[in-house]
């Protein structure tokens, strides 16, 4: 952020990114904004198709705001990366690509260090990877930390300390929230019942899904829906009307 002040909500976390500061936003993650904030925002945003760059963030994405010599270097590289994007013609459209890759990887990097936690800071090891990488494939079809530990080869202990190295949450909260997220996700922003959503999600039984809702975010799916949806308390009827669209992507 070069100028005041975004109060985004991302996949129905509210945040708050200053002057200075940095949000990463994920594919597929779900991003509103205060309108208000957009007209008297200003900024740069940088967006890049997967696969671009290998360098990752760190995998706590609350807004960053560098300070000091991490700022100072985060500002050069974004006006370096900015600046050779701009500059198309004065070299081979080959070298062009390779030296956006190269400067966009040194601004993540510094923007990965710039964060004084260790836990978020910290690169993520293979263990954790594999894990991430095969709860997002079958996160609809197990819920069990042990069914990953089986199909990759490790043990549940191992997978558990790879991911609170790399998160801060244990392996079975991080797979619970994932699995949340995408009950959030489908709630709000399709008209699938509870059922339908509980049968999506690979919950045996509705009651399941319900228990399972409500014991980590403290509402039934449908109290959920009503008030993230602006509706107040859930009213009775068959459907819910669709939630409006999200907004535009952001990033840096």
């Amino acid at each position: 952020m070069a100028g005041g002040t975004l109060r985004p909500s991302v996949d129905f976390t509210d945040c708050a990114v200053a002057p200075g500061g940095w949000l990463w936003v994920r594919p597929g993650q779900i991003h509103r904004y205060v309108l208000d904030d957009l007209a008297r925002a200003r900024g740069t945003i940088v967006i890049w198709q997967p696969g671009f760059v290998l360098a990752d963030p760190p995998f706590d994405q609350a807004p960053l705001l560098p300070t000091g010599p991490h700022a100072r270097a985060a500002g050069l590289a974004l006006r370096h990366l900015a600046h050779e994007y701009a500059d198309l013609g004065s070299l081979p459209l080959d070298a062009h690509i390779q030296a956006l890759r190269l400067l966009l990887s040194v601004l993540l990097l510094r923007l990965a260090h710039a964060r004084p936690d260790p836990v978020s800071s910290a690169p993520a090891d293979d263990t954790f990877r594999r894990y991430s990488a095969a709860l997002e494939r079958d996160f609809r079809t197990s819920h069990r930390v042990a069914d990953y530990a089986a199909a990759l080869g490790y043990s549940a202990r191992t997978l558990t300390r790879a991911t609170l190295a790399a998160t801060g949450s244990t392996a079975k909260q991080y797979l619970d929230a994932r699995v949340l997220l995408e009950a959030k996700r489908l709630l709000v922003h399709t008209d699938a019942t509870a059922a339908e959503v509980s049968r999506t999600l690979g919950f045996r039984e509705p009651s399941d899904f319900a228990k399972f809702f409500r014991t980590r975010d403290g509402r039934t799916p449908l109290e959920f829906r009503a008030l993230a949806r602006g509706q107040g308390r859930p009213t009775a009827g068959p459907r819910l009307s669709r939630a409006a669209s999200p907004a535009p992507p952001c990033g840096g």
